[in-house]
């Protein structure tokens, strides 16, 4: 009995392949695509480096109106980086594919500058995948404006000739797995637990009947929110006020109204936190400002967010931090906190970030306040639980904060009775004593800081005068402090999960 050689099961499977790749590819060269010849090949040409992706990630982060837009910007940008790093270091030097031959691609494809790497697999395929995806993973909006871009930046790379379709295919594969495996390492923010919230009895109000909503002109997007309000909530009266004029509206909604309405950035809640609580009415929060830390750790991004929470009646009851004597010094009236107070270059920072946000915008605000404030500052001197130091920093969160620094991170319990406590202490080298400390994270120990949990903070031997901020606003203190909470004090309208 004789047997026959021939080639292997696999050899003949990969040429079967190769085959039908390149005759996929010898059909989109021989295909006339009405107006593409105008519009792929520069699209082609303008994903070189991931330079239209960062564009497009910049004009997410200044047109989108919430922090998903910029987390969905930041998260397309990182995924596109992962792609990136595996295409160049493990992709191109796994399989060396010669690139396509031009001779049968239209000369008015193909780009005047050929790439010169092998051909399998397409990073710009990947590239454009893993941004997508990226985008898409924070924010389904973004992610719906993102992807037919990304599909024509991978079409265009084999419309040009530069790639087989399956070098685009493997890339794009490639980019998605990318984006996915950065969720696994950092996860998005509807992955992260909902945080710990004491439910409260709160009215429905559906369309906002009975409901008074006072909104801070001048602050951040409250202009803008304040027509979403009036749309969403017919029934609601909804009153817009200079700065000057926002406590004696807020004492006047809590008084006309079941629930106070508030539009604006922390420092407007904030004075509405406490308006509440001292009339026993539950306060809606609608983001309306460069920074909504509370609202957004209430799960709160967008008014629809609360206009679900009030046509519901879902309500929770969060802690109201406190310190004594408030702004209008030991005669006055207590101070509060929703988010943090803090002490050192913090009040600083804060003064300069406000100052320079409206010209330049917040972010870079932040970033010019933060060199401003370490380059001329000097520690202040106080004794802390009974003992006397030099100090850079004095942060009190309300409640466990995930990472501190010019933006506080999440908390996942906003009613756990306790205060985030950290301290930097005095010593050369600010910047990187501050860097330390906001990078080792809450309950942890260092030569230079300490971050621990109290349920209250006592400061005396203070200089007459020392800025503090507390939710963004900045205040002067006497000679000493007293630093606590008051537990489950504020009723809050608050979204379920879904």
């Amino acid at each position: 009995m004789s047997t026959q050689s021939g080639p292997s099961s696999s050899g003949y499977w990969r040429a079967r392949f190769l085959q039908r790749d390149v005759a996929a590819f010898r059909g989109v060269a021989e295909r006339h695509w009405p107006g593409a010849d105008a519009v792929l090949p520069r699209l082609s040409r303008s994903a070189n480096h991931g330079l239209l992706w960062f564009g497009a990630a910049a004009g997410m982060a200044a047109l989108g109106s919430s922090a998903r837009s910029r987390r969905a910007a930041l998260r397309g940008v990182a995924s596109l980086a992962v792609a990136s790093a595996t295409i160049n270091t493990v992709g191109k030097q796994a399989v060396r594919r010669e690139r396509p031959i031009l001779d049968m691609v239209p000369v008015m494809r193909q780009l005047k500058r050929q790439p010169f790497t092998t051909s399998f697999p397409s990073g710009h395929a990947a590239s454009a995948a893993a941004f997508a995806t990226g985008v898409a993973l924070e924010s389904k909006g973004w992610g719906a404006v993102v992807a037919p871009v990304a599909v024509a930046v991978a079409a265009s790379r084999v419309y040009t000739g530069v790639h087989y379709p399956s070098d685009v295919v493997a890339g794009a594969a490639l980019g998605v797995g990318a984006a996915f495996a950065l969720r696994g390492v950092v996860p998005t923010r509807g992955q992260l637990p909902a945080p710990g919230r004491p439910p409260a009895e709160a009215p429905a109000l559906a369309a906002g009947k009975d409901l008074v909503v006072v909104v801070n002109r001048e602050s951040g997007s409250a202009t803008n929110a304040a027509a979403l309000i009036r749309d969403a909530l017919p029934l609601a009266e909804t009153v817009e006020c200079a700065p000057a004029d926002l406590q004696g509206c807020l004492e006047e909604a809590a008084r006309e109204g079941r629930a106070l309405g508030v539009c604006g950035g922390d420092g407007t809640v904030n004075m509405a936190a406490a308006v509440a609580a001292t009339h026993g009415v539950p306060l809606a929060v609608f983001p309306g400002g460069t920074l909504n830390h509370f609202a957004y750790d209430l799960g709160i991004e967008t008014v629809q967010d609360t206009v679900r929470a009030l046509t519901a009646g879902d309500a929770v009851r969060v802690d109201l931090g406190r310190f004594r004597p408030g702004p209008q010094g030991p005669d006055g009236a207590p101070g509060y906190f929703l988010n943090a107070f803090s002490l050192g270059v913090y009040p600083e920072l804060v003064r300069t970030r406000e100052h320079w946000a409206p010209r330049i915008g917040g972010w870079p605000a932040g970033v010019l306040a933060a060199a401003e404030a370490l380059r001329g500052s000097r520690p202040l001197t106080a004794e802390l639980q009974g003992r006397r130091r030099p100090l850079w920093l004095l942060f009190v969160g309300n409640g466990l904060f995930q990472r501190v620094g010019p933006a506080p991170g999440r908390r996942h319990n906003l009613a756990d009775g306790l205060l985030d406590v950290r301290v930097v202490h005095g010593g050369r080298t600010p910047g990187l004593r501050l860097l330390a400390a906001a990078f080792a994270g809450p309950l942890s120990r260092s030569p230079v800081h300490a971050a621990v949990r109290r349920r209250r903070v006592r400061l005396t031997g203070l200089a007459p005068g020392t800025p503090y901020a507390f939710d963004g606003e900045v205040a002067h203190s006497g000679t000493e402090l007293l630093i606590d909470k008051m537990p489950e004090a504020l009723t809050v309208y608050c979204p379920m999960p879904m």
